[in-house]
């Protein structure tokens, strides 16, 4: 068994003895730490907190599914596997309703036994480090389907099946850190942390401590020995946000411990060697900095690996009603609000929005106009008045501005594509039937 395993505690309650002992004995053997009880009242006794349960249905004065809905009262997440040797189809059926994981029938086979437990903490751990990355990135996944950011999500899940380093280029707002954490996800790092570092927040007297740590006493205020980034992020990946920004000084030192694969902590002796995917993300164009003198050419080149473009929202127009209604769904969930829906006419306006901000700046106003939207349809009232008058095209009205760039988008995807309107409509993300429908309406050429 896998050594991460190790240190996992399950709890089986079951009232034969026999059965009990091989359970313990199956599972210690494969480094987990085992706690039994024989009664429902026996299991009430013990402290909680295992990483999995094993539970006999038909106990001496209960039921494990009683125990199953109070394991749930408390901790909704820990899987819980049920066994039994003469359940009725009525009572597997309410253990799965109960939320059990799996049902296991006596006699039981040792490959099961294992297979189900070592499955349900795995799945369950795997969820818990979901749920935190999903928790700190702010948003659960990335949303889309045109054509400009399905290639960009195939580049990064290209990139991501080796250890060469990544350079995320894109605008603010785009979505680079979320992609990092997918990259991570979708890598054979995936098991180790993923650690993030914001070089434009970081001064430079204090880089390195932050990035290599620092022994106690190294410094004015090193009271205790602190591990650096690079050694927290060891076995997982590390992502240096906003490169483009670190000054000359404090790009030798991150060169430094690229080149040479290990560093000392500030005040250390011994080297520290770690293994670690490095991600980086800039909106600079760090080429020219480098043309500039502004940016390091050897540090360009050992970041500069996989470049992966990350393209901004104006580029993604198809996206936006998608990426629109799940940043809606998922503030009106949070937030205990009923279901809201967006009418036709506000998911125009944001499509000819320019969106400076990007997704970030989608997000922001979706949330604002749900706010400001009392009723369960989110009307054109509640559209921010910097995105009626802040475009500097000339207009009369939200539906002509709505109009204009609508036809200059599906003009310029039909003369790319020759006039051929099902090659236009994957040029912008959107089904043909949709895109012939909106050529009619704006008097644009028929299909050819």
């Amino acid at each position: 068994m896998e050594k991460r395993l190790s240190a996992k505690r399950v709890l089986i309650v079951d009232d034969e003895e026999n059965i009990g002992l091989a359970l313990r004995l199956i599972l210690e053997r494969e480094g987990y730490r085992v706690s039994t009880a024989r009664s429902v009242a026996e299991f009430r006794a013990m402290p909680r907190g295992a990483d999995a349960y094993l539970l006999d249905v038909r106990l001496p004065d209960g039921s494990g599914i009683e125990i199953l809905e109070e394991i749930r009262q408390t901790d909704a997440r820990v899987p819980v596997v049920m066994i039994s040797g003469q359940a009725t189809i009525g009572e597997a059926v309410a253990a799965t309703r109960a939320g059990a994981y799996d049902f296991l029938e006596k006699p039981l086979a040792r490959d099961k036994v294992l297979l189900a437990i070592g499955n349900a903490i795995e799945r369950s751990s795997l969820r818990d480090e979901n749920d935190r990355l999903r928790e700190e990135l702010g948003t659960p996944r990335m949303v889309g389907e045109s054509p400009a950011f399905l290639r960009t999500m195939e580049e990064a899940a290209l990139a991501a099946r080796s250890d060469a380093r990544i350079l995320l280029l894109g605008e603010s707002g785009t979505g680079k850190e979320l992609l990092a954490a997918y990259v991570h996800e979708s890598s054979p790092f995936a098991s180790g942390p993923f650690v993030k570092v914001n070089c434009a927040a970081i001064p430079n007297d204090l880089l390195e401590s932050e990035l290599c740590g620092h022994e106690k006493g190294s410094f004015t205020g090193a009271t205790a020995a602190r591990r650096g980034k690079f050694e927290l992020a060891d076995g997982g990946s590390i992502f240096l946000d906003e490169v483009g920004d670190l000054p000359l000084p404090a790009q030798a030192k991150l060169l430094r411990v690229l080149q040479e694969g290990e560093f000392h902590r500030v005040g250390g002796e011994r080297p520290v060697r770690v293994v670690v995917r490095v991600v980086s993300a800039t909106n600079r164009d760090l080429a020219r900095m480098c043309a500039d003198g502004r940016f390091r050419e050897d540090l360009y080149y050992r970041l500069n690996v996989m470049p992966i473009r990350v393209p901004p929202l104006r580029e993604r127009r198809g996206d936006i009603r998608e990426m629109a209604r799940y940043f809606l769904a998922g503030f009106c969930a949070r937030n205990n609000f009923r279901p809201k829906q967006i009418e036709e006419d506000v998911f125009w306006a944001l499509e000819a929005y320019s969106w400076p901000g990007n997704a970030r700046e989608l997000r922001n106003v979706v949330e604002r106009m749900a706010i400001l939207s009392p009723a369960d349809a989110i009307g054109v009232a509640a559209i921010p008045l910097e995105m009626r008058q802040g475009d500097s095209r000339p207009r009369s009205s939200i539906h002509d501005a709505r109009e204009s760039a609508e036809r200059t988008e599906i003009q310029r995807a039909l003369d790319q594509s020759g006039g051929n309107v099902s090659q236009a409509a994957r040029v912008l993300g959107i089904e043909r039937t949709n895109l012939h429908k909106r050529m009619k309406a704006l008097g644009l050429g028929r299909e050819q």
